[in-house]
Order: structure tokens, then sequence, then C-alpha cells
């Protein structure tokens, strides 16, 4: 498995395992077991998903030393601040069952339509993952769902985020935002970089799979892998998982690479940072 470097120094593995909607043990142990035996070393996950403890087993029975594996949870919106923060990561840790963590990230920002404190509840919870991180029991520390006006009052503290864990794929490139973080160190983790049904339908990137004779899943992570994302797609099979991780003895040209950033939007999740309802 390629690897980026951190911030920090700390390695990533550049291509990632989602855990997402993985939560009945059998499928949840057999998926993290796949995918570990294909190649994958990144397996994310957050306490939103309900399913930290059967993916702790899941670690445990992968077949792996723990330090062979880069694990990522995520404190959810619900435990916004210092306190919260704080207590949220006690409890993802007792049910992974995890001495240390290797990446742990606020899951969404506070938006300031929703809370007039909002920078100080972001603060609060950053404040949480700096202590965490000095004190050795997260090798890394990041934010998921931020964008720049969110991101300006942690680029002024002690330690910056490491990573950004953003909805990107053709279609929905936020490449704003992206250049921001990769300007300023933070590395790009790319969450449904698959998109939904409409990507997979878009004629530019079914002509683009036929022409490379890959699938139009390939060309969606290829363009985020060359892009500089670690990209983080979820499936339960394994000839999938084969598929996906497939994507490093090719490349797309400048001009094709191009014409997918110009893509209309589509197969958005609806999600955005400022006016999610939580």
């Amino acid at each position: 498995m390629k690897e980026m470097i951190l911030s920090n120094g700390v390695k990533i593995p550049c291509f990632g395992y989602g855990t997402f909607r993985l939560s009945d043990e059998e499928s949840c142990v057999k998926g993290i077991r796949d995918a570990v035996e294909t190649g994958y070393r990144l397996i994310d996950t957050a306490s939103f998903y309900k399913n930290e403890e059967i993916v702790g087993r899941g670690i445990r029975k992968c077949g792996l030393p723990r330090e062979e594996l880069f694990i990522t949870t995520k404190v959810w919106a619900s435990e916004r601040g210092y306190k919260p923060t704080l207590e949220s990561f006690e409890t993802s840790m007792k049910k992974l069952g995890l001495e240390y963590l290797d990446l742990f990230l606020i899951h969404w920002p506070t938006s300031e339509a929703r809370f007039p404190d909002w920078e100080e509840l972001n603060r609060g919870s950053w404040q949480a993952l700096t202590e965490l991180y000095k004190q050795g029991r997260v090798r890394s520390i990041g934010v998921s769902n931020f964008l720049e006006h969110h991101l300006k009052a942690l680029m002024e503290t002690e330690i910056r985020p490491m990573v950004n864990q953003l909805e990107i794929h053709p279609g929905y490139p936020q490449l704003e935002i992206m250049d921001y973080c990769q300007k300023n160190g933070i590395v790009v983790e790319a969450w449904s970089p698959l998109g939904r049904q409409r990507v997979a339908e878009e004629e530019l990137l079914v002509s683009l799979a036929e022409k490379y004779g890959r699938t139009v899943s390939q060309i969606c992570l290829r363009w985020c892998v060359q892009h500089g994302t670690i990209p983080i797609p979820k499936t339960s099979r394994r000839e999938r998982m084969e598929e996906n991780l497939n994507v490093f003895d090719f490349e797309i040209t400048d001009e094709d690479m191009a014409a997918i950033d110009a893509m209309p939007e589509c197969g958005w999740s609806g999600e955005h940072p400022d006016t999610v309802p939580f």
C-alpha cells in the first residue's frame, strides 16, 4: 500500500476502507478481513456509524498486528465542545478496544447558522483533540467536512489540522477547499468518492472508462488519487475491493482530468456543512 506523509511526519495509507452502514457483525468482520487481505491498511469508522464495537472485533480478527493498521474514528456533532469531545473519545476507544488511535476527526463543523458561539465550540473540540495528541493517545488529528471559514480559527492554534475528510467525487469536486487544504499542509481524504448512482451513469465517465479499459468506479478513484486525495470507498464485496484498489497502474491525461473537473454537479449527498440540521 502506497503512503502519504502528514504534516507531523506520520505515514498514512493513500487508500482507505470505509465501514459506513456495515452494521452487522458478520458483514463487518468479514469486510475488514477481506479488505486487509486485499491490501487495505486504513480502516475508517465513526461514532455516528454505530459500529465501533464490531469494527474493533474485525480489527482484532483480521490477522494483522495492530501497528500495521491505520485506524480512524470521529466525534459526532452532538458531542461538540471540549469536555463532550473528550468523553466521546473515551467511549469510542472502549468500543474499539484500542490503546491508541491513528487518526481522530471532528466529524462536522459547528456552523454560524445554528450556533452563535460556533467558533468557540469548534475551538473547544479542537482543544480536546490537541490534548489527546500531545498525550500520545492519538497519532494524528484532523477534521471532516470543514470549509475554509470553519478552518480559519483552527489554523491559528498551536497544532493545525493534519487531515480534512470531505465529500469529493466527480460531479462534486470541491476544488477550492481541496486546494486550500493542500496549500496549507492538510491532507485531504475523499469520502463517498464514487458519489451516487447518477455519477456512474454520467456519459463522460462512461466514455472515459471505455477509453482507458477500466470501470467507471476506477476512473472516479483514479481521479481522486491524481488530485492528491485519499479515497475511502466502502463495499462489502471482495471483488469490488480488489477493483477499487486497482487504480495505480494507469494515469488519466490532464485534458481528461480537466473535463472531469468541469462536469455538472451530480451525485452529491445534499449535505452541506453550513446547512446540515445537526
